[in-house]
């Protein structure tokens, strides 16, 4: 795991004083964990000692290994498709399918290690919350796990909408988000700034967020209630989207459940209206 999402996991295991680090570190990330230990732990309000018992707990022998592996991340969280096409090189893996499909099943397997259970529970209650309306919305890439999300939960519960449109058209819909309402983000590197504007307006108006992300997490980390972290980097040009998808339906899987009469009644609802609509009846 990337070393931001590392803090993640050990945040409920944390004493008192390394937890108050891990915040600060998270809140002002990569910066201040590129600072020097007494920067961190001015920042944090803690000792130096206390920031070295932080990294020790995280697996890092000292502070400078520490910096030298949140380096590497930053730079990993970085590069763009055609750096990455240039560091792997030709394709060279024979049979070339069996070894895609490997690497989509290490980043499956890396992604349910990497997701605690307590965070996907605490995202299907809010998805389950049907008090209040879910809003749905994407990157460029992975704006079409959004749609495909939001038309599942749309017939499981009411009041669910997809983000659609043009940047300029984003404002217009935030006019129906309300106070409560969750608001689903999918954001990957790299990470767009008018999702990320987008967000912070989503603060604004009190909307609780659930984001899914990569291991570097997106900015839009900072606002939300929860947060998805997803294996996407396949060594390979492009990033996958697989990981993203597995963890969508899985979300729809145990909203559905969680709603299972209410949700079966909209399912034979919307069957009733199939069948009275076919030609003949």
């Amino acid at each position: 795991m990337a070393i931001r999402e590392q803090v993640q996991a050990a945040l409920g295991t944390l004493p008192g004083a390394e937890k108050k680090i891990a915040h600060a570190f998270l809140a002002n990330y990569p910066s201040i964990g590129l600072s020097t230990i007494a920067e961190l732990a001015a920042l944090a309000g803690t000792s130096a000692p206390t920031v070295l018992r932080f990294v020790a707990r995280l697996g890092f022998e000292s502070y400078p290994e520490f910096q030298r592996v949140l380096r590497n991340d930053v730079q990993a969280q970085l590069m763009s498709p055609l750096e990455r096409a240039r560091s792997t090189g030709p394709a060279t893996e024979n049979p070339a399918l069996k070894a895609s499909f490997a690497s989509i099943a290490a980043n499956l397997d890396a992604t349910l290690k990497a997701v605690p259970e307590s965070e996907f529970e605490a995202a299907c209650e809010l998805l389950s919350d049907q008090k209040s309306a879910c809003h749905l919305i994407g990157g460029r890439f992975t704006d079409t796990i959004a749609s495909y999300m939001a038309a599942h939960l749309r017939i499981i519960r009411p009041n669910v909408r997809h983000f659609g449109g043009q940047t300029s058209t984003w404002r217009d819909q935030l006019l129906d988000v309300r106070p409560g309402d969750v608001v689903v983000f999918f954001d990957i590197r790299r990470y767009q700034s008018d999702l990320v504007r987008l967000g912070e307006l989503m603060v604004e108006r009190k909307a609780r967020i659930v984001l899914i992300t990569d291991p570097w997490l997106s900015p839009i980390a900072r606002s939300a209630r929860v947060v998805l972290p997803c294996v996407v980097d396949a060594n390979r040009t492009w990033d996958s989207s697989i990981a993203l998808m597995a963890l969508a339906e899985a979300l729809i899987d145990r909203v559905s459940r969680s709603l299972s009469e209410s949700a079966r009644a909209r399912m034979q609802t919307l069957e009733d209206i199939h069948w009275n609509n076919l030609p003949g009846r």
